[in-house]
């Protein structure tokens, strides 16, 4: 019985929707290429993402990544999510300045329980490939890794620039570090990969995957790799150690008014990167929506992503009662701030949970209401700062409602929105 042949779109067309949000593709050529070969075939290209479940958690940075997967899945090729429960107890070395340390098996599989519910979230289960890297590696005899080990040198390795970087600084690099780049290298020659995504700085890792390919006779992968997203700071990747990062877990007012507390700046990267809004609509919205609309049509598609539609409008009417009922003009300036820098921080009460509390004389002088924070302190003592509607004079605002903190502050004529994440 013969298998039909699957219906591409044209190459050309699937190129724009796979360039869009991408960083580099190494090499566009040979995409191109194999997107001719696959719609000449009928045969749908095998796009390999691989993450080790390091962490329990998701967030939306992770997305990115993801969401290009996603776009390879739309367009009839086939999805492989890998999960790196061999990788993962090895540790990926990549940015990392100390050697990590190893997790167990019991954190590993756990997590990538957890890695699973998640990222069906964003691709479809049905046509997803799950695929876990012990099923190759487990079973691997000491002669075939050594022939591993044989196809890269020692230099090679070192020219990776976290590698270079801590054996100039005389730090310690162990040897199961060294290995990693090869042994996520070899989970392309397993599933013979045609495409393999990554971030930015899984670049190296991702190339090695190439080199190893030709290495056992087969056809290099192309290698896509997509940017790393900046958190709610707008400066720093998207980190939970940072204190910046919107977990795709996350209920989902908490999500939506953290991406409300983003600036417009940013707003239009996070379009670009984590929904599917083509780059001409995005351009639209730039010169046709007002920047409030449009932060909002933002929160609403991505709560919608990863709870519901229903979800994501509750989130906006609860969002709009907690935050616009003082009907704060739109075109007051925003400042936005991490808690840490203020010398904030989060306690749990008895009666109302969480509550962050925020040292009002250094959030007067980060947002430049005040020249220093002596000056803050005068002139909440007199009675100068408002906050809201009500006159402000205590040092510390207690805030107990899901972050970020969206605090307006009037000194004189001087009006700024703080928005306070954490």
């Amino acid at each position: 019985m013969s298998v039909p042949m699957l219906t591409f779109a044209p190459v050309e067309e699937q190129l724009t929707y796979l360039k869009k949000g991408a960083a580099e593709i190494i090499r566009e050529p040979e995409l191109r290429a194999k997107l001719e070969k696959s719609r000449a075939l009928g045969k749908p290209l095998r796009v390999k993402l691989g993450m080790d479940p390091t962490a329990p958690d998701l967030h939306l940075g992770h997305t990115v990544v993801l969401r290009k997967l996603k776009h390879f899945q739309d367009l009839g090729h086939t999805a492989i999510f890998l999960i790196g429960d061999f990788t993962g107890m090895i540790g990926d070395p990549t940015g990392r300045s100390a050697t990590r340390p190893p997790l167990t098996r019991e954190q590993i599989e756990e997590n990538a329980e957890t890695y699973k519910a998640q990222v069906f979230k964003i691709l479809d289960p049905k046509k997803t490939v799950v695929d876990f890297n012990r099923r190759w590696f487990g079973p691997m005899s000491s002669d075939e890794f050594v022939r591993l080990l044989a196809k890269y040198t020692v230099s090679q390795l070192l020219e990776r620039e976290d590698f270079h970087k801590r054996f100039q600084e005389e730090k310690p690099i162990s040897l199961h570090e060294l290995l990693y780049p090869l042994v996520q290298g070899y989970d392309s020659v397993a599933l013979e990969a045609d495409v393999e995504l990554g971030g930015t700085d899984q670049k190296f890792n991702l190339l090695v995957g190439r080199e190893l390919q030709r290495a056992y006779g087969q056809e290099s992968q192309v290698v896509l790799t997509t940017p790393i997203l900046e958190g709610l700071d707008g400066v720093q990747k998207m980190s939970k150690s940072l204190g910046n990062a919107i977990g795709i877990d996350e209920p989902p007012l908490e999500m939506y008014g953290k991406i409300m507390s983003i600036s417009d700046e940013m707003m239009w990267r996070y379009y670009e990167l984590v929904t599917d809004v083509s780059l001409a609509e995005i351009e639209k919205m730039k010169r046709e929506t007002h920047p409030m609309q449009a932060k909002k049509g933002l929160a609403r598609r991505i709560v919608s992503d990863f709870h519901s539609a229903e979800a994501a409008a509750k989130a906006g009417e609860d969002w709009a009662k907690q935050f616009q009922q003082n009907e704060v003009p739109e075109d007051a300036e925003e400042v936005f701030i991490t808690l840490s820098e203020i010398g904030g921080y989060v306690a749990n009460t008895p009666d109302r949970g969480d509550c962050a509390t925020i040292r009002a004389d250094r959030l007067l002088t980060r947002c430049g209401l005040a020249a220093s924070v002596t000056e803050a302190g005068r002139k909440l003592k007199q009675g100068s700062v408002r906050l809201g509607d009500d006159v402000l004079k205590q040092f510390l605002i207690e805030y107990c409602a899901p972050p970020p903190a969206r605090l307006v502050l009037r000194v004189g004529r001087q009006l700024k929105t703080a928005i306070v994440s954490w």
